[in-house]
């Protein structure tokens, strides 16, 4: 196995680790914000100085650096995906209990 494959292993494991915690308190969010400045900055980084990408994949055992741009991007989709997903369901709960205390708050008892 080489260093690329554990990179990528490691990071979808820590990815699925981190939004399977609970993502609600401040701490999570700001990392999330971080880590999406972050990605911004190595993007630019990428775009300004390609052939970097390219010693930096072969360092990492990849032929060439839009190779593990490809892997970079994947892993973000996924991580993508399955904040929204998990974002959603929250989103979803929220309105089935707003729902709940909105139908007992208006609740009538039945007249005999």
């Amino acid at each position: 196995m080489n260093w690329i494959q554990v990179l990528l292993i490691t990071a979808v494991i820590a990815l699925l680790v981190y939004l399977l915690r609970s993502r609600t308190n401040a701490k999570a969010k700001a990392w999330v914000k971080v880590g999406y400045v972050l990605f911004v900055v190595l993007a630019v980084y990428a775009i300004l100085r390609p052939d970097d990408t390219t010693v930096l994949a072969n360092f990492l055992g990849v032929r060439r650096g839009a190779d593990l741009i490809t892997y970079a991007l994947i892993i973000a989709f996924v991580f993508t995906t399955l904040s929204t997903y998990l974002r959603f369901k929250e989103l979803e709960l929220k309105y089935a209990r707003l729902a709940r205390a909105v139908a007992l708050e208006g609740a009538r008892t039945p007249e005999h």
